[in-house]
């Protein structure tokens, strides 16, 4: 048995002031904003362009929008996906669903129409709050969903004169958007839900047992999987948070919001305890690196939680020196391992931050590591876990037998943030939760002092620009191209992205494609960070005696190039924020013209 197996010497090297069992609040979810709104009223609480909301107007706008739904038909129970950036809509939206007792279904703008489709339908979602900016691929998909009503918000919502009317302007110019077709029952305008009316009591849950969210993640199949989290999972979650963090005080932090809100990492981490501590919420709905240094300069932030590839991107930046960085103290990194030059030089600037290294995952609401503020944090480790969480490193073939310090296995975990299950898909549920231990499925040791280490991903998960892409969906797609025999997609490392994802094609005889053939191809089915940036074509793919693929032995291929992690990129396929902006002129249009003639088959 696994727990018969556990040495807990990480123990050992927690920072004094952490306990290893915490006195648990099991408390609904929305009553972390109520709290906070009592305790700081006066204290803004997101601050988002050139408009500002403090703690107890934020309250009143959730109280509001929660009744508001709750008059429009949502009813406690019902899930209710949020399609939007970040901005201070998305976490008026948050809260006011968790008030209600609804349980969200936060949901990535960029997805296509294959990924909403099973997104809203798996869910089944019947409401949908989203941004104008999406209206055209939502409508064109009504008639395969089942929504009941839809909420439109424009990001001029949430901004103050001048620039909500000169931004209302520039969108409609820029993206030529089509009216929205407004009925009042199906089709609504966001701010319907902030009329004065009758402000009800927060709907009673029990914390421990009502779904304060679904949490789409990728599966090995392609297909992605809800991930049923409780109030108290992501409540405790964010406590143990708190406790590790011990540092950070209900002082008045600023808190970047970078790392997207329909990503769990960002949702626990910037919204659920960023509230906890009544830090103030600075949101930002697209990563543009100079931006991002603007707003530091700018809105002073102290806490920046982002991933490796945000911190490279950062200082590549020309005139970088321009910009005060000084007061971010506390930098919570995950998604990849942060090299060190990156580590050291971002410390040069922002005065010695702590940069705070750890490892989670969705089913785990999401952190399960965390390196410690005080004590030895080691570079490349995950750290330690969380307090009341177990780990331990088991065999890969049954996964039963606990292994040694030292030893590569699978890691497995146990704890109080570990997920309820997989929505609907109890054969996946029970593979993955077994006896209590929820298996990871990396591969990972842990050293003589409790430390535990990712080595690679049992499954072929490819996590680009902090984004986590399963390469079998893309060979799917892949595959329906008519001229496409065989197809394999890998991760292959990249200076600023951690990873990019390269496709090996074999074409059909007698059929002819260029990479910018693939590229258009997969940008109609896929999101934009899904898309392959790089293409090769081959006469064969190498495979096993039985005729599978081996994603392996091509990725071994591609480990074997290094690349220095600040040597300057010059792609125009990557834009550095996930979104579809086309590609640059000039050289690169002259790069594509020789590709098209040198990748004809």
């Amino acid at each position: 048995m696994i727990a018969e197996g556990i040495n807990r010497i990480w123990l050992k090297h927690y920072d004094q002031e952490v306990s290893p069992n915490l006195d648990y609040e099991t408390i609904p979810l929305y009553e972390i904003l109520e709290r906070s709104a009592a305790r700081f009223p006066d204290r803004p609480a997101v601050v988002f362009n050139n408009w500002t909301v403090n703690y107890k107007r934020l309250k009143l706008l959730v109280d509001l929008a929660s009744a508001n739904l709750k008059k429009s038909g949502v009813r406690a129970g019902d899930r209710v996906a949020i399609m939007l950036p970040n901005c201070p809509q998305t976490v008026i939206s948050y809260w006011a669903c968790l008030k209600l007792g609804a349980v969200v279904v936060m949901t990535n703008p960029l997805y296509m129409e294959k990924e909403l489709v099973h997104h809203f339908n798996d869910s089944e979602a019947k409401t949908l709050i989203t941004l104008n900016l999406l209206w055209k691929r939502i409508n064109g998909l009504r008639d395969k969903l089942r929504l009941k009503r839809i909420f439109v918000t424009s990001i001029a919502d949430c901004l103050g004169f001048p620039l909500n009317f000169l931004y209302g302007i520039k969108s409609r110019r820029e993206y030529k958007l089509e009216p929205i077709p407004y009925d009042g029952t199906t089709v609504l305008p966001w701010k319907s839900l902030l009329p004065r009316t009758a402000i009800e009591d927060a709907h009673p849950v029990d914390p421990a047992k009502d779904l304060a969210a679904l949490q789409y993640t990728g599966g090995t199949t392609g297909v992605s999987k809800g991930v049923m989290l409780t109030h108290a999972n992501l409540g405790y979650n964010a406590q143990q948070a708190r406790a590790i963090l011990h540092t950070i005080k209900d002082s008045g932090e600023v808190m970047l919001g970078l790392l997207p809100f329909f990503h769990i990492y960002g949702l626990t981490v910037c919204v659920n305890f960023g509230t906890m501590i009544g830090a103030t919420l600075v949101p930002m709905a697209k990563f543009v690196p100079l931006d991002v240094l603007k707003t530091i300069d700018k809105r002073r932030p102290t806490i920046f939680p982002c991933a490796p590839s945000i911190f490279i991107a950062l200082l590549q930046q020309k005139n970088l020196e321009k910009y005060d960085l000084s007061s971010v103290r506390y930098c919570v990194s995950g998604s990849a391992p942060m090299p060190v030059p990156v580590m050291e030089k971002f410390n040069s600037l922002s005065s010695g931050a702590n940069i705070v290294e750890g490892f989670g995952l969705t089913e785990a609401s999401p952190i399960t590591h965390l390196n410690p503020l005080r004590g030895n944090s080691k570079n490349g480790s995950i750290g330690l876990p969380f307090p009341d969480t177990d780990a331990a490193i088991v065999d890969m073939e049954v996964g039963s037998l606990p292994l040694p310090p030292g030893k590569i296995g699978e890691l497995v975990v146990r704890g109080p943030q570990v997920m309820q299950g997989y929505w609907n898909r109890p054969d996946e549920t029970a593979s993955v939760l077994r006896n209590g231990w929820l298996y990871t499925g990396d591969i990972a040791y842990m050293d003589e002092e409790g430390y535990f280490f990712i080595v690679d991903r049992k499954k072929d998960l490819i996590i680009t620009g902090g984004y986590n892409v399963y390469p079998r969906e893309i060979d799917e797609v892949l595959h329906e191209h008519p001229a496409i025999k065989e197809a394999v997609s890998v991760g292959i490392k990249h200076p600023t992205r951690g990873e990019i994802i390269k496709a090996y094609i074999v074409l059909r005889e007698g059929h002819s494609l260029t990479k910018t053939d693939v590229l258009a191809f997969c940008r109609e089915k896929l999101a934009n960070y899904k898309v392959p940036k790089q293409v090769e074509f081959r006469d064969d793919l190498p495979k096993s005696i039985v005729g599978k693929v081996l994603r392996r032995v091509i990725r071994e291929e591609e480990e074997r190039k290094g690349h220095d992690p600040f040597e300057p990129v010059d792609d125009a396929d990557m834009n550095g924020d996930g979104t579809d902006a086309p590609p640059k002129s000039g050289k690169h249009d002259k790069k594509k013209k020789r590709e098209r003639a040198g990748n004809k088959a």
